[in-house]
């Protein structure tokens, strides 16, 4: 996504296109599933009451997160026992695969389609519209270190 492109995505949903918030969208392209943690450090965000090269504070940072959440730019995940997450892929009630080792996160597309994808076996009157699945294991990765000799 270039910049334009970034422009182009907030204005259409109703947001000024600024450096803070093509500087976040840039970031979560290279960084899927980031914490505020991990965007910070994209960014260049020094110290406490630090400011990036973007103009981007800590609190900022918060802010834009807010801002692309609310108009569905970026999803917010939070698997438990981790800090918030963020990403781009919006929309498609896609789940996702967490690493118990490592943190690594990987999307799954739904196994039906159509969100919600999956469906209550009691619905106690709720209108369903959306689906979040976790499963948590080890990742290859993990798992092949795991086995190997010491």
């Amino acid at each position: 996504m270039t910049g334009q492109d970034a422009g182009e995505l907030l204005r259409g949903r109703g947001l000024r296109s600024t450096a803070q918030r093509r500087a976040v969208l840039a970031a979560l392209r290279v960084l899927p599933h980031a914490s505020a943690a991990d965007l910070e450090e994209r960014i260049g965000l020094s110290g406490p009451g630090g400011s990036s090269s973007a103009g981007l504070s800590h609190q900022g940072l918060y802010n834009v997160l807010e801002d692309l959440t609310r108009v569905h730019l970026v999803r917010r995940i939070e698997p438990a026992g981790s800090p918030t997450r963020f990403e781009l892929r919006v929309g498609d009630n896609h789940h996702h695969l967490v690493c118990r080792s490592c943190g690594r996160i990987e999307d799954v597309d739904c196994a039906v389609g159509a969100a919600p994808c999956l469906d209550p076996v009691e619905d106690s009157g709720f209108t369903v519209d959306e689906a979040e699945v976790t499963w948590w294991g080890r990742c290859a990765d993990c798992r092949r270190a795991s086995e190997r000799p010491a």
